[in-house]
């Protein structure tokens, strides 16, 4: 059975089922394929779940921790089996939501595994049998998957990947998180807040090594000062599962190493791009270390084949891969969308400090020849922080000295991911120190420190 589409999207991740939607609103006929649950990863087993858990971690922190407001709560506790429920069922109205809008604007769902077999058209193995679906055009955003340690079989028992890691079925005593990017830090934050004794093993010289040097030091003096062991500079090897536990060997750069026992482990060591056994092979798809290789408008080297999202590579996020299905999909319709642009996509981690960050670092900043100016404004000197109880973190903007033109924004602390837009905000509109120094910021607000730390680069902060 054949059937023609004007667009044709291969995985309805938050890639895909945008790009889906957009197109609807365009008045473009739309098929999207998906081979396990709508939403994807993100929505089912990544970004939506995690927060449902971190949402209880934090609860079941402040409850530990009433007596610093003042309130008494006696033996608290939680039932691990509710709490993951609690994520599972947050995953499944999302999914449920999902559902929805793909009938609301008349989208064909094809359930199945989905391979190209040219660069317009989409082969399906459904349970019905076979399906190929053409289109005029086609968009690939089949997503990742977690990467393997090598050597290391991730069976769900002692060794987890993210996935295993929301749905535990046992609360880990003393945890292995090797990894310290934004899902190995989430997870590792998680469990120690409900518990569990966590060591934290990152191979390079600094844990969130992606973001701001001074946010990376601060995450980590706050999450020891939680509890945790962090070992960066390290590698982790001789991993061996048994019935009541792992065994792994901790080599660092000295070349000491150290071996331990622990109840669980989660790897957390990046991504695999989901590129194998779809047909890319055979169309000459032009891929970079399994990455589809794509220009501004997310096009292919093969006419009328565009990808989006994870499978083309990083920054590995679910609002990266939405914007650029709306490219995608607008250049598809004769538009003329602006190109992506990375510098301006926000990352954000939701451990306990949040860290958010958006543009270059300071040290970027300077590597890419800018002289900078360089404001920070710590939580301890902003009145809501301390009346929330959360007066440790800070706010640290960097500006091009001549122009003005603001080049980066770093977060650490409570809600600091709720506060990165306005950056990212300002940053889209080619706002330079002046307008921001003149924007009038609420009081008491957590956003007062944004103004503040722009202050200080110049020399004027008032609170501290």
């Amino acid at each position: 059975m054949t059937t023609t589409h004007d667009l044709v999207i291969l995985g309805s991740g938050p890639g895909g089922y945008v790009a889906a939607i957009r197109a609807a609103q365009l008045g473009l006929k739309v098929a999207i394929v998906e081979r396990e649950r709508l939403g994807g990863i993100c929505l089912n087993w990544g970004c939506i779940p995690t927060k449902a858990l971190l949402r209880t971690s934090e609860i079941y922190h402040y409850i530990t921790h009433a007596d610093a407001y003042g309130l008494s709560v006696e033996k608290p506790s939680f039932d691990l089996k509710k709490v993951t429920d609690r994520s599972r069922k947050v995953a499944a109205q999302l999914n449920s939501g999902v559902k929805g809008l793909m009938k609301k604007n008349k989208i064909e769902v094809v359930e199945g595994q989905g391979r190209l077999t040219g660069a317009t058209s989409v082969s399906v193995t459904t349970a019905n049998g076979e399906r190929v679906l053409t289109g005029k055009n086609v968009i690939v955003a089949t997503g990742a998957r977690a990467r393997d340690l090598p050597g290391v079989e991730a069976d769900g028992n002692r060794v987890w990947t993210y996935r295993h890691a929301m749905v535990p079925p046992a609360m880990p005593s003393k945890l292995l998180v090797i990894g310290s990017g934004a899902i190995g830090v989430e997870f590792a934050s998680f469990y120690s807040d409900m518990g569990a004794k966590v060591t934290v093993v990152e191979m390079l010289d600094r844990i969130l090594p992606v973001e701001d040097e001074d946010v990376s030091a601060f995450a980590q003096k706050a999450l020891t000062k939680q509890g945790m062991t962090i070992v960066t500079g390290a590698k982790v090897s001789d991993v061996t599962p048994g019935p009541d536990g792992v065994k792994a060997t901790i080599t660092t750069a000295d070349g000491k190493a150290t071996t331990d026992s622990y109840s669980h482990v989660i790897v957390a060591i990046g991504i695999v791009p989901n590129t194998e056994n779809i047909g890319l092979e055979a169309l000459g798809v032009a891929t970079n270390r399994g990455h589809i290789v794509t220009d501004g408008m997310c096009r292919t080297n093969v006419p009328g084949l565009y990808a989006i999202g994870d499978v083309t590579g990083p920054p590995w996020l679910a609002h990266k891969a939405s914007h650029e299905g709306i490219i995608a999909v607008e250049h598809i319709a004769g538009g003329h969308p602006h190109a992506m642009d990375v510098a301006r996509i926000p990352g954000c981690t939701y451990a306990r400090p949040q860290v958010a960050s958006i543009g270059l670092t300071e040290a970027k900043a300077k590597a890419a020849g800018h002289t900078v100016r360089v404001g920070k404004f710590p939580f301890i000197g902003n009145g809501k922080a301390i009346a929330l109880g959360e007066a440790e973190g800070f706010v640290k903007t960097v500006f091009d000295a001549t122009t003005g033109q603001l080049l980066g924004a770093h977060m650490v602390g409570a809600e600091v991911t709720e506060l990165i837009q306005g950056y990212a905000i300002a940053m889209g509109l080619e706002t330079t120190e002046a307008e921001l120094m003149h924007t009038i910021f609420p009081h008491p607000t957590l956003s007062e420190m944004m103004h503040e730390s722009v202050l200080d680069a110049y020399g004027r902060a008032l609170h501290y």
